[in-house]
């Protein structure tokens, strides 16, 4: 299953890369320069995306503020100690990445994370630093050493924002007693549960770089000194918590993570296009406009008239598709214009229904018209009439779909939105992404 998950996501996004590539051909009559630089960071990050999709790379990023033992936590779990530490605050002034090899047998690679701390003073380029790579990681751990203070749980909040699986981490838990310990990990179970932000299964302790301790040395001659040792790394549960999440769910989080950074650029490709051809766009919603209302008011056949109505609509939408470089099939754009009419609160519904009533109508006088006057005179009135709510309806189709073209591509066989509908019904209960299913159905 989760190698099927792989496979449709990568699909997903060489599609999306297919269809945006006319965008950048120089030759596009539809070409806009400044258009083209404003969406070069989507471009790049649809391409980087698929890049680490193809390499089975997991991102795992630690956060937390100042002094939590990020990355101390980080060279636990390597082995080594790799990444910098040290007792004055704000050590980590980048973040920095790491390969980690988590279990030689899997066909994921594993990449951790170390990031600045998050309260850092002068920290608004590295609070822009830790958004990105909050969007890149697959999973987050967030790192304290006690109670969870405001500043912790704000900052907490701002990470659950990007919907990725993340594991609280209570590190440290070697400098307190065994009371005091256990009601902090009380607290903050209960706290997850309370705020229904995480389950007890997702909260561990580690006590990653434990401070040394005095020890007693008897001698054979009878002698006694005190030395002092660092006592190892408890690490071991949040190691097995990743390592059950990587070899349960590990592709299957890879592709779903893929796929929501590829929904994010889609849909800000689409809203830039958008913006930029939006003169463009009210001038062709008006010329469809003009158009449909002709054609429904001259045509003398009630259902002909309905129908000639629905064809221009189709036009309409698949033309504003092809103004913003955004691929439609005559399938989807119907489907878009079902959903347009039942999202209507039945206002477009309503004008169908007054646009057959007028059609019969006029139909009814075209066929007794003959030579009397008065009959032609009701066939004109009932014509206009017709006229005008088709050209209100079109109008109003031509503005619902800019809205609904503002979501991108990502709908369809391989869109990004219809993968992560089939991940979704398809993760079992009791995993990390089983929880998260609820969050990203709403972002939808």
């Amino acid at each position: 299953m989760s190698e099927s998950h792989i496979n449709r996501a990568r699909a997903s996004l060489r599609q999306a890369l297919s269809w945006y590539s006319n965008l950048r051909k120089p030759n596009q009559s539809s070409a806009h320069p400044e258009l083209l630089r404003l969406l070069k960071p989507e471009f790049e990050s649809l391409t980087s995306t698929l890049n680490k999709l193809d390499s089975n790379v997991i991102r795992i990023a630690a956060f937390g503020l100042v002094s939590r033992g990020k990355s101390a936590v980080l060279n636990a779990l390597l082995g080594q100690k790799i990444l910098q530490t040290g007792p004055l605050n704000g050590v980590t002034q980048w973040c920095r990445s790491v390969q980690w090899l988590a279990n030689p047998n899997s066909k994921v690679q594993v990449e951790l994370i170390d990031t600045p701390g998050l309260d850092e003073i002068d920290g608004e380029a590295r609070s822009q630093m830790a958004e990105d790579v909050a969007r890149q990681a697959d999973l987050i751990l967030f790192v304290v050493a006690g109670d969870i203070t405001q500043t912790e749980y704000q900052a907490l909040c701002k990470l659950r924002h990007y919907h990725k699986p993340l594991i609280l981490v209570f590190n440290k838990i070697d400098l307190y007693p065994d009371t005091d310990r256990q009601a902090i990990y009380e607290n903050l179970r209960e706290l997850g549960a309370t705020r229904g932000e995480m389950l007890p299964d997702e909260i561990v302790t580690t006590a990653a770089e434990p401070a040394p301790i005095e020890v007693r040395v008897e001698w054979a001659n009878g002698e006694v000194s005190y030395e002092w040792e660092t006592p190892a790394p408890q690490v071991d549960q949040l190691k097995q918590k990743i390592l059950n999440i990587l070899n349960r769910e590990g592709r299957s989080l890879l592709a779903l993570n893929a796929l929501v950074q590829a929904r994010e650029a889609e849909n800000a490709i689409a809203s830039k296009t958008v913006a930029a051809r939006q003169q463009q766009a009210e001038e062709l919603i008006w010329q469809y406009t003009k158009y449909k209302a002709l054609a429904v008011a001259l045509n003398p056949i009630a259902f002909l008239d309905l129908l000639g109505g629905f064809v221009a609509d189709l036009a309409l939408i698949r033309s504003l598709a092809r103004l913003y470089n955004l691929p439609m099939t005559g399938y989807e754009a119907a489907k878009l214009l079902r959903t347009i009419l039942f999202s209507s609160g039945g206002l477009l519904l309503g004008e169908l229904g007054s646009s057959l009533f007028l059609g019969l109508g006029k139909s009814t006088a075209a066929i007794s018209s003959g030579e009397n006057p008065t009959n032609i005179s009701t066939y004109a009135g009932a014509a206009i009439a017709q006229g005008g709510v088709a050209a209100y309806g079109a109008y109003a189709v031509g503005r619902a779909a800019q809205i609904y073209l503002e979501r991108g591509c990502t709908w369809g066989q391989f869109g990004a939105s219809t993968v992560i509908q089939e991940i979704l019904s398809q993760v079992e209960p009791n995993t990390i992404l089983y929880r998260l299913r609820q969050e990203l159905w709403q972002l939808d």
